[in-house]
């Protein structure tokens, strides 16, 4: 399913357009690794700051930096935590480069990190961005829109292979060869520049019977090219790892996934910390082969079914979370996540 955070509208204030998947159970988790003085906790994904918001309020102490590539989330996230004062500092930037910017700004540990991917309420209820497929809009797709190529640029350059292989691997889709083939036909006449004009082509291309048992034919078409678009996937095997390195003894990590391969990522990451490395039969756990991170969820959670109710786009999350017990230094951890990135 698309990855879908926020409950909301396209207009008014950021606290009035989304309920945060998960707040109290993730305030819990990350309170104890927060509540002192000098506290840095950072917020790598903002979105419109409902995480942040609870975390600043239960953590008195706290300073949190709240990094987001979307402008927009960035603004309206200010003017929603603006009453915490300088005790909330935003930050432009893709979550993978999230430990580096705080570096630059003399951060170089963290105490309590949470990630919350996929795209938000706010990229999805503003039907001009391309994200939704239930509206017709330019395809666009950009989280940040002030850089990178377009869902349309994805449409209209890529072979078919390629656009075969990113629809199969981000959107599961079983009809990804025959899209593929559909499109690159279809661009030769016209380029694509509307979300109304690929629906209408994915709805002739997938099989009537696919439509009626697996929901709205775009849904997996268009997460793939969302995806592809924000390099989501490469950026968070960069950022999870870093963020783990960064974390200081006793801090905490959290992540809500939304797609079964960002959580597959997360899974991959945390258990690996949490394991150790120590040859079968060594008589003495040698400190190098010690876990450096204790699990603090039982597998992925999910949100209740009362939280679903009240906040359908939380259906597909899965949440995971983790403490650092031991420091390690970054050739062990990047070692023991290597990985990931195959």
């Amino acid at each position: 399913m698309i990855a879908q955070k926020e409950t909301g509208v396209t207009t008014g204030d950021a606290a009035g357009r989304h309920t945060p998947v998960l707040a109290a159970r993730i305030t819990e988790l990350l309170t104890p690794s927060l509540d002192h003085p000098g506290a840095v906790f950072l917020d790598g994904t903002l979105g419109m700051g409902g995480h942040t918001e609870a975390i600043l309020t239960a953590c008195p102490h706290v300073t949190a930096y709240g990094v987001d590539r979307d402008t927009d989330a960035l603004r309206l996230a200010g003017e929603r935590l603006a009453p915490f004062g300088d005790r909330f500092q935003p930050v432009h930037a893709v979550y993978d480069e999230a430990i580096d910017a705080l570096a630059e700004r003399g951060v170089t540990s963290v105490d309590g990190v949470l990630f919350d991917l996929g795209v938000s309420s706010l990229q999805l209820d503003e039907t001009g961005r391309g994200f939704a497929y239930s509206v017709d809009a330019p395809l666009d797709m950009r989280m940040d829109q002030t850089t990178g190529p377009t869902a349309a640029d994805v449409l209209n350059t890529y072979s078919a292979a390629d656009l075969t292989r990113i629809l199969r691997v981000y959107g599961e889709e079983r009809f990804a060869r025959k899209i593929a083939g559909a499109v690159v036909r279809e661009r030769e006449k016209e380029p694509f520049t509307d979300s109304a004009r690929l629906v209408e082509l994915l709805r002739r291309v997938i099989p009537g019977a696919s439509q009626r048992s697996g929901g709205h034919p775009g849904k997996r078409t268009f997460q793939a090219l969302r995806i592809e678009v924000n390099g989501e996937l490469a950026a968070w095997e960069a950022a999870l790892p870093a963020a783990i390195e960064a974390l200081a003894v006793g801090g905490r990590i959290a992540v809500l996934s939304y797609h079964s391969l960002e959580d597959r990522i997360t899974k991959r990451a945390l258990t690996a910390g949490a394991t150790s490395t120590a040859p079968p039969g060594l008589p003495v756990e040698l400190p190098e082969h010690a876990p450096y991170l204790k699990l603090l969820t039982r597998g992925g959670e999910q949100p209740t079914d009362e939280e679903i109710a009240d906040n359908p786009r939380a259906a597909s999350a899965r949440f995971r979370a983790a403490e650092r017990i031991l420091p390690t230094n970054r050739g062990v951890q990047q070692s023991r996540t290597k990985g990931l990135r195959r």
